[in-house]
């Protein structure tokens, strides 16, 4: 791979995972704060919506294709029902998006 792909590649490893700790450490150090002082501090409201919000944020990005066409929409549809049926049958994380990652892939390569 080129530098220049390798850059991207980090900076979103970064930005990932600075969406997850920075709110992390910043909690932590107020509520080891407030327990020196006696007091029993609580999660603020924006902090527990954060992290959903981001998540979906990504996955609303994701979800529109790079070469928008008839072609890249309807595998986006086809790809995210393959997601949803697996995850109904699995309950779990990996293999949906495996399985939709997949299923995306075969459509563009074997229709485009």
């Amino acid at each position: 791979m080129s530098v220049q792909t390798w850059m991207i590649l980090i900076s979103i490893a970064l930005g990932t995972y600075l969406i997850r700790a920075l709110p992390y450490l910043w909690m932590a150090r107020k509520l080891n704060k407030q327990a020196s002082q006696g007091s029993i501090g609580s999660t603020p409201v924006w902090l527990t919506i954060l992290g959903p919000t981001m998540i979906a944020a990504m996955f609303g990005s994701s979800l529109v294709p790079v070469e928008p066409s008839l072609l890249s929409w309807i595998a986006t549809v086809i790809g995210c029902s393959a997601t949803y049926i697996v995850w109904r049958r699995t309950r779990s994380m990996g293999y949906p998006i495996v399985v939709g990652v997949l299923v995306f892939g075969a459509l563009v390569v074997i229709f485009g």
